[in-house]
């Protein structure tokens, strides 16, 4: 298949649209810092802490609506069905319980980052420990989601998959890294809008094509059914989403941001249910392709194989949608892929600065510092986390060891600092131990060997 040309142009022109909109974006960081009583650090993390419930709750479900959310929903209902298509229902239940246990507690106590209570009651070098899960999660999250759309690219247009996560890495770190949160927020309202019109106006043309059956009288096909054998595993997967869900620092850095702790569980309340409707086009095309005939398409064959299925959304793009179509699908996975990494860069780089370097390196450090030290991690999380989707191709199985071992660390140490008066640094090590060990004995299917066997699973 030849380099598409028209289609590259369409997404040249989609991310010019999102750069633009960035560095508009960035004067209003600098007109913010002018205002009295919010410092430089809170301008450029937390947008002057004025993001209003509108704009918040945008950014809030475009940073959970990314690329793998997209694409790893289509995959599980074309793969498993919907039955165990878990991650929809499952975000949607952590950011509402987030906002109900601690939205409202950390905006009122003016934190700039996820990890400020735990240095403030663990001191600065045990809290510090919290950003190694942390900072893990955010690079293998950001380098899985950058991998998808490469994929996709390659898929649907024909370019090199280092090209493609190249150029969406450099778009996503430039804006971030002159406009900070403000950047982002906005620039996440646009890709919003092109996640759900985008996927919208593509499920009718892939439901109606030739190939594509009643997808009302073939739901057997997508709905899937229940194995006992895997009760366990279904439970564990769920409380990951639920639970593992909560200590990012992506969510709590919205949060943190908004004019108030009202806003703050508002927003975190009005994400829940924007991740549930934004994820219907993409159940709908996992649905379609279950229900297609892929031996007469130019495919040629079902897509059996792991790595076949993973790419199920951009093939019914290519395959079951019109050309112009195409580029429209195209643009809302860039767009979701994009809402996702330059969430997972700032925030990993937010804590690097304001926790790591100033809190434990350089208590003296002013803003200014503070500040470059910033946007220089920005950079740099940026750089490895490009390089990560480039060269490892077991990403998610990384990214999924790191999510559990922020459900395991992080979500409990969470629970504790905020609601248990009587835990000490003493208490936090030793539980960050168990839970390091209780998880890596675990195991993994295809990295670590297991040593704990643990019920049903």
């Amino acid at each position: 298949m030849a380099v598409n040309v028209v289609g590259i142009v369409a997404i040249a022109i989609f991310y010019l649209i999102i750069l633009i909109v960035g560095l508009i974006a960035a004067r209003k960081t600098r007109l913010s810092s002018k205002r009295s009583g919010v410092t430089q650090t809170e301008n450029v993390m937390l947008a002057g802490r004025d993001i209003g419930l509108g704009v918040g709750a945008f950014t809030m479900t475009a940073t959970w609506v990314g690329g793998g959310y997209i694409n790893g929903t289509a995959e599980a209902v074309f793969t498993h069905g919907l039955l165990w298509a878990q991650a929809p229902w499952g975000y949607s239940l952590s950011l509402a319980l987030a906002g109900l246990l601690f939205a409202r507690v950390m905006r009122s106590r003016g934190y700039i980052t996820m990890l400020d209570p735990f240095q403030e009651k663990f001191g600065s070098r045990v809290g510090s420990l919290m950003y190694l899960p942390a900072l893990c999660g955010e690079i293998f999250w950001s380098a899985a989601i950058l991998g998808a759309l490469g994929a996709c690219l390659r898929v649907i247009l024909d370019i090199s998959n280092v090209l493609s996560i190249v150029i969406s890495a450099c778009v996503a770190v430039g804006y971030t890294l002159v406009g900070g949160l403000y950047s982002v927020a906005y620039t996440d309202v646009i890709q919003l809008f092109f996640i759900f019109f985008g996927l919208w106006i593509c499920v009718p043309f892939a439901m109606t094509n030739d190939l594509v059956s009643d997808i009302s009288e073939g739901r057997d096909l997508w709905m899937g059914q229940w194995d006992s054998d895997y009760t366990g595993q279904w439970i564990d997967f769920a409380l990951l989403l639920i639970f593992g869900g909560i200590p990012w620092q992506a969510y709590f850095q919205r949060v943190l941001s908004s004019r108030s702790p009202q806003y703050a569980q508002m927003l975190s309340f009005a994400a829940s249910i924007g991740c549930i409707i934004l994820v219907i086009p993409a159940v709908l095309i996992g649905a379609i392709a279950a229900n297609t005939d892929w031996a007469n398409t130019t495919y040629g064959h079902p897509p059996v194989g792991e790595d076949e299925r993973k790419l199920i959304l951009p093939l019914v793009l290519q395959y079951l949608t019109p050309t112009a179509v195409q580029f429209i699908g195209l643009g809302a996975v860039s767009a979701a892929v994009m809402s996702s990494a330059d969430s997972s860069v700032l925030s990993a780089s937010s804590m690097f600065a304001h926790n790591i370097y100033t809190g434990v390196f350089r208590p003296t450090a002013s803003e200014f510092e503070t500040i470059l030290v910033m946007r220089i991690s920005i950079v740099v999380i940026g750089t490895i986390g490009a390089v990560i989707a480039i060269y490892v191709h077991s990403i998610y199985e990384l990214w999924f060891l790191c999510s559990d071992l922020v459900y395991c660390i992080l979500f409990p140490q969470l629970v504790c600092v905020i609601y248990c008066k009587m835990t000490n640094s003493y208490g936090a090590l030793c539980g960050y131990a168990m839970g390091l060990f209780l998880r890596v004995s675990g195991g993994e299917p295809t990295r670590v060997e297991i040593l704990s066997i643990f019920p049903k699973f």
